[in-house]
This record gives C-alpha cells, sequence and structure tokens, in this order.
C-alpha cells in the first residue's frame, strides 16, 4: 500500500474558493469581514505567520490590519489596545500573535479578547463551549486537522483515533473534536508506556508533539489516516513532521506532508472564523 498524501494546500484551497464566494454575499449586504492580528516584538517566524495571514485575507476578501508593537510594550498598554478592538464594530475578529515577550502574560491577553471576536479559539470561553459540545470558535489548527480527515472520505463515527500530544494548542481540543465526532480517543504523551502497542490500534492517528521522526511505520496500522501537525527544523535547515514520512506512506492510507499539510489549513480556519464571527455580529 501507497499512501495518498494528503495536500492540505489544495482543501485549503478548495475552502477559500467557498469563502471568497461567501463573503462577497456579505459585503452585497453591507457587511466586510474584518480580522485585526496585533504582533508584539521581531520575532521573525511570527512576521512570517503573519504575513500569510493577511495574504489569505486579501484572497477571500477579508479586510485586514496589522497593529506593529515594540516587545518593549507593556501589557498595560498592549489590553489597552484590545479593549478598543473589542469595541471598534469594523474588527469582527482579534488575534494576538504568540509567542507573546516574557513580561506579557498570554493568559491575561487572551482573556481580555471579546469570546464573539476571539478567531483563534483560545479564551476560556470558547475552551468551555468547546468542552461542551457548544457551537463556538474551534481553535484553528484542531479544526483544520478534523477538516482533513473528513476530506478523506473517512467516517469518523466509530473509528479509533489515537492523539499523540496534549498541547492545549492541539493535542487537547483535536482529541475533543475527534469524540463529538463519535471516534473511540486515546490520548498519548511523552510518559506513555508502550507507545506502540496504542499506536498500532489506531485507525486515525494525529502527531503533534515538536519531535522529529518519532513515528516510524512500526507505529503505524496499515490503512490508517496519518496526520502530521509536527513541524521541526533539523540540523540540514530542512523542515519536516514528527512522522517519517516515507516509511510510513508505505503503510498508511493518507498521510499528511511537512510541509504543505496541516499547516494552509490552520490560516484557512481562522479565515472561516473570521467569516463565522462577522455573521454572528450582524445577527445573520
Amino acid at each position: 500500500m501507497t499512501a495518498t498524501i494528503l495536500q492540505g494546500k489544495e482543501v485549503a484551497k478548495s475552502i477559500r474558493e467557498e469563502l471568497a464566494i461567501e463573503v462577497a454575499e456579505l459585503k452585497k449586504q453591507g457587511i466586510v469581514p474584518g480580522l485585526t492580528v496585533v504582533l508584539v516584538g521581531d520575532d521573525p517566524a511570527s512576521h512570517s505567520y503573519v504575513r500569510g495571514k493577511s495574504k489569505g485575507c486579501e484572497e477571500v476578501g477579508i479586510h485586514s490590519e496589522l497593529i506593529l508593537k515594540e516587545a518593549s510594550t507593556t501589557e498595560e498598554e498592549l489590553l489597552a489596545i484590545i479593549h478598543e478592538l473589542n469595541e471598534n464594530p469594523n474588527v469582527h475578529g482579534i488575534l494576538v500573535q504568540l509567542p507573546l515577550p516574557a513580561h506579557i502574560s498570554e493568559k491575561a491577553v487572551i482573556a481580555a479578547i471579546h469570546p464573539e471576536k476571539d478567531v483563534d479559539g483560545f479564551h476560556p470561553i470558547s475552551v468551555g463551549n468547546m468542552v461542551l459540545g457548544n457551537e463556538t470558535m474551534l481553535p484553528c489548527t484542531p479544526h483544520g486537522v478534523i477538516e482533513l480527515i473528513k476530506r478523506t472520505g473517512t467516517d469518523i463515527a466509530g473509528k479509533h483515533a489515537v492523539v499523540i500530544g496534549r498541547s492545549n494548542i492541539v493535542g487537547k481540543p483535536v482529541s475533543l473534536l475527534l469524540q463529538q465526532e463519535n471516534a473511540t480517543v486515546t490520548m498519548c504523551h511523552s510518559r506513555t508506556q508502550n507507545l506502540e502497542e496504542h499506536t498500532r490500534r489506531a485507525d486515525i492517528l494525529v502527531v503533534a508533539t515538536g519531535r522529529a521522526h518519532m513515528i516510524g511505520k512500526e507505529h503505524v496500522k496499515p490503512g490508517a489516516v496519518v496526520i502530521d501537525v509536527g513541524v521541526n527544523r533539523i540540523e540540514t535547515g530542512k523542515l519536516v513532521g514528527d512522522v517519517k514520512f516515507d516509511e510510513v506512506k508505505e503503510v498508511a492510507s493518507f498521510l499528511t506532508p511537512v510541509p504543505g499539510g496541516v499547516g494552509p489549513m490552520t490560516i484557512t480556519m481562522l479565515l472561516k472564523n473570521t467569516v463565522v464571527a462577522a455573521r454572528k455580529q450582524a445577527q445573520l
């Protein structure tokens, strides 16, 4: 068996085309979805991510603004900016790019964003609603993972899913979303013993550890859907995932590449959340 490669950029392109049509319809009703990104400091990776978000907004017709602040910006100054954005009716989505400088509390900043404008899906109210299964803003990467699995034609209901990694950003939320799709979910992490015994039973394997090439073909059940969320830069400068791609593609039925797999879906789900937020705030 050779896996079908799940090109996230192709799925993302299809979703963005659908969003562009939706945004055009909203504009006919006088509603221009707006996203404001706040970037504090000069982290090169953060600047790269922000450029991708701005390009995505332009592609689907979302109005985007970028607020750049120096690393010396105080927490009080940043919270004041968020308050202004919360009150601005033309701003439907607010995203504060992480990580923040060490002197600023990420928890305080995330909590300050109005839940209706929390297009990252990180606010405690958004997370609580997700846990309860209520309609809410879903975190972008986990949402993108679920969309990718669905686009394979896989019926998630009744499948055994194994998630490796328990971060608040990916591992925990993706396990919850899989449960809401009626999968039976096993969560593994750095202290899981006999990891291979768990992963070999997975119909769906989601790997989000941030450890390059930790999952080989011996970990994968033949025919499994494998989603590699990891992005790691190795000594040669090449970007690789948590999965040994060349090995696992000979065993899995579907496999995401790195780069080009989950990454494009993350920004696309951010765009989708912004459009959803605009609709809700316009009470449509």
